[in-house]
């Protein structure tokens, strides 16, 4: 059976209908996946923030942001490009406008390369080069070494196709500082270490979809005691580089506090996600309970991190 004749009535009659002029802009927004643009901007203000100990300029600060969003929402359009024929058949993605017809190939590979392009103008000419340079190497990573390489090849392929989802954090010190320090290194481990324990609860959840796929993401392939005791590992590994911050970037009371109890607070659910696991217990509840909790780790210890340089010193000098 040809993969157009499994589609749903619904997404049939979609792909038929001609849509107007605001449900094709909605289509192009979605192609850039706005809750994955959402989550990378919560790091980026304040990482800057941070790198400023104070409020960078209005205008540095639209830019980074603006530019941010365009090269994470041309990688989000270059992925849906490449990723048409999986999306297809996964329900999680089956709505997605390439899918649906409310945008055509021509049209989203466009778009995604009309994104790009301004992103690297608008980082270049509102922070400096390097910001831009950056924002070209996290479009780079996530399209050819995460989608095109990575993804439908090894079950590690979210992990060091993670990586395009650190370069916020990059791009964001280098356009305060026009350079790369070590507290911003640190931060990028966070998010790096952060990606397995954040996706792997979701691909156990969806595991069908991406089976089906044939993409083997680890939730897809292992069963949920191998896919637990990762992410358990990587949670450690995760917060005790958040700690990191404290000696290396000078981070002050306000962010360690909060570091340690989300921290405490996340590991105590990746734990209880591996216990169930190893009682062969049903799993998905609990997976997608750490799946959402991690995005609540990431956004409270980024929300720490733009309080803290206003209140109180840095513990270790």
């Amino acid at each position: 059976m040809s993969v157009s004749a499994t589609r749903t009535p619904a997404v049939a009659a979609s792909a038929a209908a001609k849509p107007g002029f605001r449900r094709k802009a909605k289509a192009y927004f979605a192609l850039t996946k706005p809750r994955v643009v959402e989550l990378l901007l919560v790091t980026t203000v304040p990482t800057m923030i941070f790198a400023q100990k104070g409020f960078p300029s209005v205008g540095l600060i639209l830019a980074t942001l603006v530019g941010g969003a365009f090269a994470a929402g041309s990688a989000g359009a270059f992925n849906c490009y490449i990723d048409r024929d999986i999306d297809r058949l996964m329900h999680r993605t089956e709505n997605r406008p390439l899918v649906t017809g409310e945008v055509t190939p021509r049209e989203a590979y466009v778009f995604a390369w009309a994104l790009g392009v301004a992103s690297i103008v608008i980082l270049w000419l509102g922070a400096n080069a390097l910001a831009a340079g950056l924002g070209v190497l996290a479009i780079f990573f996530y399209v050819v070494i995460y989608t095109l390489i990575l993804k439908r090849r090894t079950a590690q392929n979210i992990v060091w196709g993670g990586a395009a989802g650190c370069m916020p954090v990059l791009i964001a010190w280098a356009a305060v500082t026009d350079k790369v320090e070590w507290p911003a290194f640190v931060l990028f481990m966070v998010i790096f270490l952060w990606t397995p324990p954040h996706y792997w609860p979701l691909s156990m959840r969806y595991g069908e979809d991406y089976r089906n796929a044939k993409v083997p993401m680890l939730g897809a392939v292992a069963g949920a005691n191998v896919v637990s005791v990762q992410v358990v590992l990587y949670a450690w590994a995760m917060v005790t580089s958040s700690l990191l911050l404290i000696p290396v970037g000078g981070a002050g009371w306000v962010y360690t506090l909060v570091a340690v109890l989300s921290g405490a607070w996340f590991l105590y659910e990746s734990h209880t996600l591996h216990s169930k696991a190893q009682q062969d217990e049903a799993t998905d509840k609990r997976a997608m309970r750490v799946f959402h909790g991690s995005i609540s780790y990431l956004t409270l210890l980024f929300l720490a991190l733009a309080v803290d340089p206003f209140v109180g010193p840095a513990l270790v000098r």
